[in-house]
């Protein structure tokens, strides 16, 4: 069985009915969808950004949360299909939005037509088409020419800079400005090495009164000085009719410490980090903002787009749901740590797991339990005592 098979192969009873068109939207504007990012994900400093935030965003922990669909809750606890951990998938999730701002969530069903794990396809071409029955179905077109379609409702589209489509995101070419010019930095970076590693000068030379000599002595003077076999030890030997000669200092312009600066900080801002996210050198109240800003938006999103395409409304009306979380606490220093473990274990908060959780220990046997310090008392029962024994 091939990879598309496993991922397609098995449909809900019924299967695919037949696409009579396209589906059109209130605008007149039909969702398309292409996988082309010119390059987006080439360039060092836009791939770590990307990077930064897939690698914490895949430190959430994704729950399937209620009674319903016990059999979907025991596939997916530990992984979301068969081919990836869910650290994997989360990481490939958040690098599809950032690269494309539009990521599909598709269903992977079992031989019996029932939704077993998902997966996050990466199509060429995705198109919002119309059944003969009325229904909008999502047709993928991939790179090896083969096309798959499943219903709308039982796909998931997260989306970000969403404007123009009811359904899609917009593209990243707000971004290709400060792209064009960390392109044109790294050229005259490298224009900067090659010029400092080469020899530039001029002279005058008597006595020659032909274009034709003249050219003739300048290759007769190159291949005597630069090639490899005639001048081994690099110093040049000039002819005494060479006269006021001039080394030619060429100084390559490049952009300067401020203006890299604003150049980076565009791409930080457009993808939500920066520098100390980016280097590992943030501290508690660093992490808190990244993650309300960035991490925690996602985390949203995916619940709900998550909750939306795996459970009916009458089951999402009984509690069942799917969450993405992240313990914020583990980022704090360890003085805060400290400090939010003993406020909160012995005034019964939190319980000695939980705490245990915030400093990456494992949970302990009958470690859910929760404790209370001696001297707390309720105030309304400790005064009808007090006013009993007067």
């Amino acid at each position: 069985m091939s990879f598309f098979d496993a991922l397609f192969k098995n449909r809900p009873k019924g299967g695919v009915a037949q696409i009579k068109g396209d589906f059109k939207m209130l605008n007149g504007y039909t969702p398309r969808f292409t996988s082309y990012s010119g390059g987006l994900y080439e360039q060092e400093l836009v791939r770590a950004a990307i990077n930064a935030n897939a690698t914490h965003i895949s430190k959430l922990k994704v729950e399937l949360m209620g009674s319903a669909r016990p059999a979907l809750q025991s596939k997916m606890k530990h992984a979301p299909n068969q081919f990836q951990t869910w650290s994997q998938f989360m990481r490939r999730a958040s690098t599809l939005l950032d690269i494309h701002n539009t990521l599909f969530i598709t269903p992977i069903y079992d031989i019996y037509g029932e939704p077993s794990g998902i997966y996050t396809p990466l199509p060429n071409k995705c198109e919002l088409v119309q059944a003969s029955n009325g229904v909008p179905y999502l047709r993928y077109e991939f790179a090896n020419g083969r096309h798959a379609a499943i219903e709308l409702e039982y796909c998931g589209i997260m989306v970000q800079h969403q404007y123009k489509s009811d359904l899609l995101g917009e593209t990243n070419a707000a971004l290709l400005p400060t792209m064009e010019l960390i392109n044109i930095q790294n050229q005259g970076i490298e224009e900067g090495v090659k010029s400092a590693a080469t020899y530039r000068f001029w002279a005058r030379i008597n006595n020659f009164a032909k274009v034709e000599d003249l050219a003739d002595e300048r290759r007769r003077f190159t291949d005597n000085n630069f090639s490899s076999e005639s001048n081994a030890g690099g110093i040049l030997l000039f002819p005494n009719n060479y006269q006021d000669i001039h080394q030619v200092d060429v100084k390559p312009w490049v952009i300067d410490a401020e203006q890299m600066r604003i150049i980076k900080e565009n791409v930080y801002e457009y993808f939500g980090v920066n520098e100390g996210i980016l280097t590992n050198k943030f501290t508690g109240d660093d992490w808190s903002a990244y993650y309300e800003g960035r991490v925690e938006p996602f985390a949203i999103q995916f619940s709900e787009v998550m909750t939306k395409m795996l459970y009916t409304l009458r089951e999402q009306s009984n509690g069942n749901k799917v969450m993405a979380t992240a313990n914020r606490l583990q980022y704090l220093s360890n003085q805060d740590k400290l400090n939010v473990s003993s406020q909160m274990l012995d005034r019964g908060i939190m319980s000695i797991n939980d705490v245990r959780e915030i400093w990456n220990l494992p949970p302990v046997e009958d470690g859910d339990r929760r404790i209370i310090r001696g001297e707390y008392y309720d105030a309304s029962t400790k005064l009808e005592e007090e006013q009993t024994d007067e």
